[in-house]
Parts: C-alpha cells; sequence; structure tokens
C-alpha cells in the first residue's frame, strides 16, 4: 500500500537542508546522518546560489527526479523551500499549542509521524500549512532576489486611482504558487480518494496565501503630504495565513468519491476524479477549504499503532473551560500541580550608546500538569 511518508520524507530533507549547510544534520534510524554534504558524487548534485556542489545523501533519495530538476533549474531556491517549511512547523505548533494533538514533530524522515497517513482533519492542516509555507517563503525570496529565476511582479504598472500609481516590488506569489504545486504535488502518486484529498488540501493552502495578499503604499509629496502613492502587493504573514487555515481546520469537510450514479456527479462529466461531501444536505468544499475522509484518532492516550503521543504531562490551564483547560485537555484523568523558580530578565534599562542592561527577576511560578 502507498505510504504517504514520502510527501513529508521529501519535505524533512529540505527541512534539514539549512541546517546541514552550517555542518550539522539529524540522523536517520539506521544512525547515519543525512542532508547535504560539500561532496559531488552522486546523481542527487546540486548546486546553490554560491555555485558550491551539494549533494543529498544518495542512500535516502527522498527527493525525486522531478524536484532535483527543479532545485537546479531555480538557483538558490532550496534555502526559500528550507525556511518555508521551518516557518510552517513552527505555525502549526503554534496553532495547536492548547489541543490534544498539538502538532507533534521527530527527526525522522516524516517529520509530523503517522499522522500524515492518515486522511482526517490534522493531516489536512499538516498539508496546506506546509504547502502554503512553501508558496510563502518562494515569492517572498523571488522579491528578494535570492531566486536567480524570478524577481519581484512588475505586472502591475500604471495608474491605479486618481492618487495612486502601481509600482514598487510586489511579491511574486503567482510563481511560489506554480513552483511549490509542482514540487510538493509531485510527492503524490495515484488517483485514489487519499491523492484527491490531499492535492486539495495542498491547493487550499497556497490559494490562502494568494487570496490574502494585501495592497502596501508609500506616499510621495512635500512633508509628507501624501499628495501621490506608489503601491505594491505585498504577503500577508504566514500567521495570518495559519489563522485562516485553522479555521477552516474547524470547518473541516468530510468528503467522499462522487458516486457517479448521482445527479450531483453528472455536472463533473469532463473530470470524474472529484469530491463531494459525505452528507449530500451539505455543500460542496470550496477551493479553500480543508477536506478530510476519516475520523481522527485518539489524541488522549499513547498508542504506538496510531502515532499518538498522548496528553499525559502536557502543561494545562485550571482556570479555563476551553480546550487549553485541565478538564478536555487531560480528557478527564485529572492533573497534578507543582511549583517551581522561574528567572526572567527585568527592569532593563537601555543606555547611550548603545546597549540595554537588566536585572534577573525570580519567581514562583504553579504548573499544572496531565496525569
Amino acid at each position: 500500500m502507498r505510504s504517504l511518508a514520502l510527501l513529508l520524507g521529501v519535505k524533512a530533507a529540505c527541512i534539514l537542508l539549512v541546517s546541514s549547510l552550517a555542518g550539522t544534520g539529524a540522523v536517520n534510524n539506521s544512525g547515519r546522518w543525512w542532508g547535504i554534504v560539500n561532496v559531488a558524487s552522486s546523481a542527487n548534485l546540486l548546486t546553490n546560489s554560491k555555485n558550491v556542489q551539494l549533494v543529498l545523501d544518495p542512500s535516502l533519495a527522498l527527493l525525486s527526479r522531478r524536484q532535483r530538476r527543479l532545485i537546479r533549474q531555480n538557483p538558490g531556491i532550496l534555502h526559500a523551500i528550507s525556511a518555508g517549511l521551518h516557518a510552517a512547523i513552527k505555525e502549526c505548533k503554534w496553532q495547536f499549542q492548547n489541543r490534544r494533538w498539538n502538532c507533534p514533530t521527530t527527526h525522522s524522515p516524516a517529520v509530523f509521524g503517522k499522522i500524515i497517513n492518515r486522511g482526517c482533519r490534522e493531516s489536512a492542516f499538516v498539508f496546506a500549512i506546509t504547502s502554503a509555507g512553501v508558496t510563502h517563503a518562494v515569492a517572498r525570496s523571488c522579491s528578494e532576489g535570492s531566486i536567480e529565476s524570478c524577481t519581484c511582479d512588475y505586472r502591475r504598472r500604471g495608474a491605479g486611482g486618481p492618487d495612486w500609481h502601481w509600482g514598487g516590488c510586489s511579491d511574486n506569489v503567482d510563481f511560489g504558487r506554480m513552483f511549490s504545486r509542482e514540487f510538493v504535488d509531485s510527492s503524490e502518486r495515484g488517483r485514489d480518494l487519499r491523492y484527491l484529498t490531499n492535492l486539495h488540501n495542498n491547493e487550499a493552502g497556497r490559494l490562502t496565501v494568494s487570496s490574502e495578499m494585501r495592497q502596501e503604499c508609500k506616499c510621495h509629496g512635500m512633508s509628507g503630504s501624501c499628495t501621490v502613492r506608489t503601491c505594491w502587493m505585498r504577503l500577508p504573514s504566514l500567521r495570518a495565513v495559519g489563522d485562516y487555515l485553522k479555521d477552516r481546520f474547524d470547518g473541516a469537510s468530510r468528503v467522499v468519491y462522487a458516486n457517479k450514479g448521482s445527479n450531483r456527479a453528472s455536472h463533473h462529466r469532463a473530470d470524474p476524479r472529484h469530491l463531494e461531501p459525505e452528507n449530500s444536505a451539505h455543500k460542496p468544499p470550496s477551493t479553500k477549504d480543508l477536506v478530510y475522509f476519516e475520523k481522527s484518532p485518539n489524541f488522549c492516550s499513547y498508542n504506538g499503532k496510531t502515532g499518538t503521543t498522548g496528553t499525559t504531562g502536557r502543561t494545562c490551564n485550571s482556570s479555563s473551560p476551553a480546550l487549553d483547560g485541565c478538564e478536555l485537555l487531560c480528557c478527564g484523568r485529572g492533573f497534578k500541580t507543582r511549583t517551581e523558580l522561574v528567572t526572567e530578565r527585568c527592569h532593563c534599562t537601555f543606555h547611550w550608546c548603545c546597549h540595554v542592561s537588566c536585572l534577573n527577576c525570580t519567581s514562583t511560578q504553579t504548573v499544572h500538569e496531565c496525569l
């Protein structure tokens, strides 16, 4: 049976590229170092923006031939992919820090663990945020001049309104979407329900980045009078993208293959491979909705089969009735309370010029942990 571990394995390879360039890396299950080494000796030969030849550990071969070709054709894009995936992992952890599933990661090629082998809401978010992270980082790197094959988006030119005109350097989100689609989606194989949901969630992440683009302007005129403005399009923050996808996570649609005999399916004869809601009374998911096809596992307790770590030992809020509260987060098992001394910097003072001096303040904090 095809495993979705390949997709996150590819992403794991990219996630560690930056650290491996600095001489570090991660150890796989066999104890071997993996990542990039400064030796040109395999089919995984790559060249970075400084024309230093780099190769991936050939024993893993996590990148497909197509993905290696895309990297070769776009010098400088390696760091953007890595930065985007680092940011996506960070954002995932932030969004779910108070949930039973808190986006745990590992140092193995399957960064997000066994959850990606499922078709649940959580895996939908993982696919969406990682695809969005690559799109976002590549688009921003284009406008920063870090990728040789793309630049700012200069298509918007001329007058935009009575007191402003297009100019400046717009983030190249179209190139970011195109590259992310070719690079990330190339990991998917097959034509089954899992394949369709993964592609849908990948695209939902990319569309969220592009749809949240915002116009920024700079004023021109005597003494900042702003008689004329120059405007361009700027990417949203990845936090804004994460917030949007988190809302879509909470309202995700459970889907099935379209029944070819249904009236609804008759409208999709040109593309027989499509998704429809499991509940026929629900409206079809939009292109920016997240979709899933199976129930989430029980995240309360450790389960090696599903890869869930449980919530034992997690810090909870004893006064909160929400998902971060001890009652819900601890799944009714109760919690223990302890006190700890915490030392923080305080009473900081800026001295001209140019340093800051602080005192160390120690306080006692009460911590609640799930049993």
